[in-house]
Parts: structure tokens; sequence; C-alpha cells
């Protein structure tokens, strides 16, 4: 694929959720309105990239990445995220397979995936779909292949297709 990391995300995290500032009490009702999208949005962000990083497992290759906005109240609050995600094959056609249906659910793992979730993800459906062809080429240039191979293209074809849609960020 050439491309060794992709950045799943779909909403922000805030650097911390501080206690009620004594600014705070004196907003306005429009300041007030604008801080609680603020914290529901830092929020949903949080939930989403912690979605995406508990999927990924070992292909995470960071911590979840957040953009911020500062709060009418000075506190900043996480608009947006992501998470950066190994995307390089494996070391043979059914590692790559696993990969790619790691990466594939990592990607769909937010309960509203964003738009480029989406686009991960068929990226990985490719990625797997490119690791059966090889394996099926394996297979088919030696008879039946191997009995791990004849087991593991059983299982492949018995297994459920991922999602078609992902999205990544918010």
């Amino acid at each position: 694929m050439g491309i060794n990391g992709l950045a799943l995300g779909n909403t922000g995290y805030a650097t911390a959720q501080a206690a009620p500032r004594a600014e705070a009490l004196q907003l306005g009702a429009e300041a007030l309105a604008q801080l609680q999208k603020l914290k529901a949005r830092d929020s949903a962000v949080h939930q989403h990239e912690q979605a995406h990083l508990a999927a990924a497992g070992g292909l995470a290759l960071s911590g979840a990445n957040y953009s911020f906005q500062r709060g009418p109240d000075g506190v900043d609050y996480a608009v947006g995220g992501e998470v950066q995600i190994d995307m390089a094959p494996g070391a043979n056609p059914a590692d790559t397979l696993a990969r790619a249906r790691t990466i594939s659910a990592a990607a769909l793992a937010p309960a509203e995936p964003s738009g480029a979730d989406r686009a991960v993800a068929a990226q990985a459906r490719q990625m797997a779909m490119q690791a059966q062809a090889e394996l099926a080429a394996q297979g088919g240039a030696a008879g039946q292949g191997t009995p791990q191979q004849r087991a593991l293209r059983l299982a492949y074809a018995a297994a459920p297709a991922p999602p078609s849609a992902v999205d990544v960020y918010a």
C-alpha cells in the first residue's frame, strides 16, 4: 500500500476537565450554551478515539492526538482527534489478512464512524481481498495447498464481510 500509518479519528478531547471556575458563573446565556456544546463534543471525541485505540491493539502507532478549542471558561476542549494506525502489510498473506481485519475493526469501532474512518475501512477491505487472492493463488499453485492453507481458506470464506463504510475524522 505504501502507507505505513493512517489516522483514525472523529472527535476531539479536552486536556482536562477543569472544575467550574468563578468566571463560568458569570457567563452569559450564549456563552453557557457554547460551553455545553464544547463539553458534549469533548466527551464524544474522547469516546470515539478510545474506541479506535481499544480495537486497534498493537497496530496503534500512538495514543490519540486531539485538536482543541478554548471555551468561554478558559478551558481547552477537544473538538477533533485521530489515532495513527499501522497500515503496512504483514509478513505473508495470512498475516496481512489478519492485520486488514484488525484495521477495519478499529476504523469502524466508534458508534458513529466518520467519513475518514469509513475510507480506512475500505482500504483495509481492499488489503484483505488482495491477501485472500494471494492465499488462493498459493493454494491453487500447489493443488489444494497444505491442510493449514485449506483450513485458512475455509475460515475466511465463512467469516462475515466487514461493514461497507467507515469514517475516521470528525
